[in-house]
This record gives C-alpha cells, sequence and structure tokens, in this order.
C-alpha cells in the first residue's frame, strides 16, 4: 500500500494521547493516526448494496417491543443451553 503524506491540524490534548499510546504500545505515533484514520474512514464508508436483501430479512408480524423481544433472547438462550450440554471436551 502506498503511503501519502499529508498535515493534519489537531488538538495538543489529542496529540498527547497518541504519543502516550505510541509509547506504552512501543509504536510510531504515525502507526497510531494512520489506525485512527482507517477505522473512522471505514466506519463511515457507503455500500453499494444494502447489506442484505428483503429476503433475507425477518417478519416478526409488526413492531416487537423490549418485553418480546427480551422473551425471545432468554428462550433462544435456553434452548441454545440444552442443547449445548455435554459438548464441551
Amino acid at each position: 500500500m502506498a503511503l501519502k503524506r499529508t498535515n493534519v491540524y489537531a488538538e495538543d490534548s489529542y496529540l498527547d494521547l497518541i504519543k502516550e499510546a505510541a509509547a506504552r504500545l512501543g509504536v510510531a505515533e504515525a502507526e497510531i493516526i494512520r489506525e485512527g484514520i482507517h477505522r473512522i474512514a471505514l466506519a463511515h464508508r457507503v455500500w453499494g448494496e444494502p447489506f442484505v436483501s428483503d429476503d433475507e430479512t425477518f417478519d416478526f408480524g409488526g413492531p416487537m417491543g423490549k418485553g418480546e423481544i427480551r422473551t425471545a433472547m432468554i428462550r433462544a438462550y435456553a434452548g441454545q443451553e440444552r442443547h449445548g450440554q455435554g459438548d464441551a471436551v
């Protein structure tokens, strides 16, 4: 991957945090900055197509409340525990 030089203005407090992290991790400050740029660029990426299609979604018959979601998760977890018994080696 080819790297390009650029100038970025940052607050002193952020630069201090970067300096501390780089020293703690034993890497260059530039590496911390590159990782931050990479993470934020991916976080704001716009995908050309939806993550799932309409055919891959679930229809629960309407909006579900917190209680219904909680009950479904508890039932699913309890079922998973029953099925998983004795599988550990």
